[in-house]
């Protein structure tokens, strides 16, 4: 064991392993990074992370000592979030607990209470939530692998987040070990609560006295409310626009400061969460989906509105190259319908079964050609007959207004199953199934406002046509919010001009619109660079000075949110590195 490693096992209670294997798994996520870590541990509870940061606290106090704390859940991340070259702290093997849940009888909205540990996987979580009828929708498309820690720390969001919203909005309350070492308990404060806070001379005290001069000197205001995200869903920098109202008595309002919420969505750069308070909704128990079927990107601009008109609780869509993939990979595409419970025969009655429910997405192909996007909207309700009567209603209206356009209606959630496992699972065939090449996630979560789709869509289309890429498009075309999955050669040696070129350029666009370059899946490693390109050096400088409150040694997660030029990404690329690549690297510091 390395000294580091010697030194950690002294102190905390839970495991410590620097094996070759062990740093290996532990540096790389789902990303196109490679970070390798020093040493994992894997803390028994939240006094073994406060012993953790109080001697990495001690250790940085001797000048250029490089040590840092990336905590780290399912390791899920698409951008490199979790990786990083010191110590990585491992939550899911022991803080992964359901420690309470409650359900409210009869309640609208808030509809029940949970506290869990952030290493419970979702699926866990999900499972015994379900028992009471509740759910945390703001769920991802990786829900069987992610960890509820995770989607605090990414702010995640998914196909329910048009009805539901991201996860910041079920986060009541967090425990949070800081960089003092000890383990504090941030909540919305307000009125007099928030005046005795202010008044403490303790750590806690100071920090919540910085945030309130920092959000609320009349320039910063201006600043944040200027450049605040202009579209719905965003994880992108430290959510200081939705903090608080720390000024007392403006406008008539209760002063209030909610640091938990700028905890949500830091990926752990401000301090390692120990404890979640998570509020929960009781979904409708019967759903129905209207599936319509674009021949051109043209449509979106009249078919958006006309879908949002009718309210729906989830507005998905998937494009002409993720169609094609499941029908080449029928027999793998089968595997996950069956697993999902799509038709209960196995073996070739099964095959069979999902063969013949394809019949008229098969005849429509023979008869027109492959649709360019297929949307898929979602209706829930109390009753299937409601559920089916919201479907028919939209189909009827699309019909009427473009008889051109092939539209179905799934009748029960078992009916739409077979569009939602193609939805999910292009990622994941992607992966497994296209030999010699690799998934490549760094333009795969940017937002614009959904009436611009009609416009962007085409020049991105034109941008990625560019280059000689298999991709998918899936998205949440409901709040603008698409991930494009492309493939890459990873021997090829013109891959990292090609990401380079093309991340710019697809960002630019993006910006071009007022749009974020992350909905849920955050900055990592990955969009760091950009941060201050789509907030503006003013709001960056906030950034920084947040990351400086919390964190003034830079134990937490460095590199992430802010700290990272494009040439330290590129550095971490699990890619071949050419010798254009290092000249480019040693004679050019960042873009």
């Amino acid at each position: 064991m390395s000294s580091l490693g010697e030194e950690l096992r002294k102190i905390l209670r839970g495991e410590v392993d620097d094996s070759p294997e062990t740093l290996a798994h532990y540096s790389r996520d789902a990303s196109l990074f490679a970070v390798r870590p020093q040493v994992v541990v894997y803390p028994k509870d939240a006094e073994d992370i406060c012993a953790a940061v109080r001697f990495v606290d001690e250790k940085k106090k001797v000048p250029k000592t490089h040590l840092s704390i990336t905590p780290r859940a399912a390791g899920t991340d698409m951008g490199g979030g979790p990786l990083g070259d010191s110590i990585v702290l491992d939550v899911t093997k022991h803080l992964h607990r359901l420690l309470e849940l409650d359900a409210i009888p009869g309640a609208a909205g808030v509809a029940g209470h949970a506290v869990a540990e952030p290493g419970m996987f979702f699926r866990d979580f999900d499972k015994e939530t379900k028992k009471k009828g509740l759910e945390l929708p703001s769920y991802t498309a990786s829900r069987e692998l992610n960890a509820v820690g995770g989607m605090v720390a990414n702010d995640s969001g998914g196909e329910k987040n048009l009805k539901y919203g991201k996860t910041a909005r079920y986060v009541e309350k967090l425990d949070v070990v800081c960089a003092d070492g000890a383990v504090h308990h941030f909540k919305k404060l307000e009125g007099e609560e928030l005046q005795q806070k202010l008044a403490e001379d303790s750590w806690e005290g100071s920090v919540y006295r910085r945030v309130r001069a920092l959000i609320s000197t009349p320039l910063h205001r201006k600043v944040i409310a200027e450049h605040k995200p202009k579209v719905e869903k965003n994880s992108s920098g430290y959510a200081l626009w939705e903090v608080g109202d720390p000024s007392e008595g403006r406008a008539g309002g209760t002063p209030s400061l909610n640091l938990a919420r700028l905890m949500v969505g830091a990926q752990g750069t401000l301090g390692i969460i120990t404890k979640i308070w998570f509020t929960l909704v009781r979904p409708k128990p019967y759903a129905a989906m209207t599936v319509i079927f674009l021949r051109s990107l043209s449509e979106l601009g009249e078919v958006v509105p006309e879908v949002l008109k009718h309210e729906p609780d989830s507005f998905e869509s998937y494009d002409d190259h993720t169609f094609t993939l499941a029908t080449k990979y029928f027999f793998e595409f089968a595997q996950q319908m069956s697993a999902q419970g799509q038709f209960a025969l196995g073996g070739i009655v099964g095959l069979v079964k999902l063969g013949l429910s394809f019949l008229p997405e098969v005849w429509m192909v023979l008869s027109g050609g492959v649709p360019k996007l297929v949307l898929l909207v979602e209706f829930r309700a109390e009753t299937q007959k409601e559920a089916t009567g919201k479907a028919q209603a939209l189909a009827q209206e699309v019909r009427q207004n473009r008889t051109h356009l092939k539209v179905r209606v799934a009748k029960t959630k078992r009916a739409a199953r077979k569009y939602w496992v193609v939805r999910r699972e292009s990622f994941n065939l992607l992966r497994k199934k296209v030999v010699g090449r690799r998934t490549a996630p760094f333009i795969d979560d940017f937002v614009v406002p959904p009436s611009s789709l009609v416009e962007f869509l085409p020049k991105l289309e034109k941008i990625l046509s560019r280059y000689k890429l298999t991709y998918t498009v899936a998205g949440h075309v409901g709040d603008g919010n698409f991930h494009i999955i492309p493939l890459v050669d990873p021997r090829d040696p013109g891959v990292r001009k090609v990401l380079d070129e093309l991340s710019h350029k697809v960002y630019d666009l993006v910006l071009s619109y007022h749009g974020s370059i992350t909905g849920e899946h955050n900055d990592g490693l990955v969009r760091t660079p950009y941060v201050e390109k789509m907030f503006g050096k003013e709001m960056f400088a906030l950034f920084h000075e947040v990351k400086s409150i919390f964190d003034p040694q830079n134990i937490f997660n460095p590199g992430k949110k802010v700290g990272t030029t494009f040439s330290d990404a590129f550095a971490h690329l699990d890619l071949p590195v050419t010798t254009a690549d290092k000249a480019k690297k040693e004679s050019a510091p960042g873009r």
